[in-house]
């Protein structure tokens, strides 16, 4: 009687726990990876999601086949080319608040556009300003009045995303900033690196939208860049 009893408790627990499914929050993606390679700051996984493979990109990170990651924001590329795998993917999506846990993004990010300028965190730069050009603060301080005019701006970069949606993407600062702007993004079809000061001539545009979360204030395009 006494083994029966056990028996008893023991099917309940166990059917109890076959029927709990994991709650994901509604809008999270769940993938498992199947591979994974490194090239420049992403790391690219084919992943599978609900039996369905496709191709994502984050920012560099550790990653194992098996592991199991969620996400929610991403924005989609089509036919996109990485000249440093020296290949082209039909699609790929762009992933930035990816998360071994759901709701618990790795970089802190979740919800936030990859190119906000509010998300690079704030250096201690200090660089001579331009006296023919304009800082990061002047910029957000005036822009309506520079809206479609060509501005010219030193700044150190502290954030470069090549090669995304035919366009590299540049975070510049120069220890400048008005309220909680400091963080100047310039898109160019120049390369840079991280940690170098530059000149950048571009022209500002207001309220670009892009889509998938992907919107800016402010944003300095077809950019020239100047290498000090």
């Amino acid at each position: 009687m006494k083994n029966f009893l056990l028996l008893v408790l023991f099917s309940m627990f166990f059917f109890a726990g076959c029927g709990e499914e994991e709650k994901i929050p509604e809008g999270m993606h769940k993938i498992e990876v199947l591979e994974s390679m490194n090239a420049s700051s992403y790391t690219y996984m084919r992943v599978d999601e609900d039996g369905t493979e496709y191709w994502i990109a984050a920012p560099q990170m550790t990653v194992n086949e098996g592991d199991i990651f969620y996400y929610s924001k991403s924005l989609e590329m089509q036919n996109f080319s990485s000249s440093t795998l020296n290949r082209t993917f039909d699609k790929i999506l762009f992933v930035e608040d990816i998360s071994k846990t759901p709701g618990n993004d790795i970089g802190g990010t979740k919800g936030m556009n990859p190119h906000s300028q509010v998300m690079s965190g704030k250096q201690n730069i200090a660089i001579e300003h331009l006296k023919d050009g304009q800082t990061v603060e002047s910029i957000y301080k005036d822009k309506e009045s520079f809206s479609g005019k060509p501005v010219k701006v030193r700044g150190v970069v502290t954030k470069y995303n090549p090669g995304i949606m035919d366009r590299n993407w540049i975070h510049i600062q120069d220890g400048t900033g008005f309220n909680q702007y400091y963080d100047l993004i310039v898109t160019s079809t120049d390369s840079v690196e991280e940690g170098k000061t530059i000149v950048v001539e571009g022209i500002v545009n207001l309220n670009r939208d892009f889509g998938n979360g992907y919107a800016y204030e402010v944003l300095i395009e077809d950019a020239a860049i100047k290498r000090d």
